[in-house]
C-alpha cells in the first residue's frame, strides 16, 4: 500500500507543471517593461501616437504634466495629437534612458528615468515617473508623471 501511494505521488508530481519561484516571475518584469518602453519610443519617433498609447492603460491611465492631469487615455492621446501631431519637426525625436525599475509586487512596478524630446521649437528634457501594472498579461503604464526642466532663456 505504501509503495502504491509513493508511486502515485511520484507520477502526479512528475506530471504537474513546475511552479516558477516568485523571484523568477518578478525578475522578468523589468526586461518586459524595458521592451515596452523601447516600443513606445519607436512608435513616437515614427509618428504613430496610437502605437505609443498602446503602452498605457486604456481607459484609466492618469497622466500628469505641466501642472495638469489629462483626462484618461483618450485625453492623453488628444493632447499628443494636438500638441505634437502633424510634422516630424513638431513631433521631434523622443528618447528614454537611465531607466530605474523597481518591482513593487509581481504585477506592479515603478519606473523612474530621464527623457528628452529633441525638436527645433520647445525641446524638452526631464524626469519621467511611471507606475506600471501587469494587466491582461501586458505591462502598461497606469500613472505617468513628467517633470520637465525649464529650458534656458534664448537671447
Amino acid at each position: 500500500m505504501r509503495l502504491s501511494f509513493a508511486l502515485a505521488l511520484a507520477v502526479v508530481s512528475a506530471s504537474a507543471p513546475a511552479a516558477r519561484p516568485a523571484a523568477v516571475v518578478a525578475s522578468s518584469g523589468p526586461a518586459e517593461i524595458r521592451t515596452g518602453v523601447a516600443a513606445m519610443e519607436a512608435a513616437w519617433n515614427r509618428g504613430d501616437f496610437r502605437g505609443y498609447m498602446r503602452g498605457f492603460a486604456n481607459p484609466g491611465v492618469v497622466f500628469v504634466s505641466r501642472g495638469r492631469i489629462q483626462d484618461g487615455w483618450q485625453g492623453t492621446l488628444d493632447h499628443y495629437l494636438r500638441d505634437y501631431g502633424g510634422t516630424a519637426e513638431r513631433r521631434g525625436i523622443l528618447r528614454f534612458w537611465h531607466l530605474k525599475i523597481e518591482m513593487l509586487a509581481p504585477d506592479a512596478a515603478m519606473l523612474v528615468g530621464r527623457y528628452r524630446l529633441d525638436r527645433p521649437v520647445d525641446p524638452q528634457t526631464g524626469i519621467n515617473t511611471r507606475l506600471f501594472r501587469k494587466i491582461g498579461g501586458r505591462w502598461v503604464v497606469t500613472m505617468n508623471h513628467v517633470s520637465s526642466l525649464e529650458a534656458p532663456a534664448r537671447p
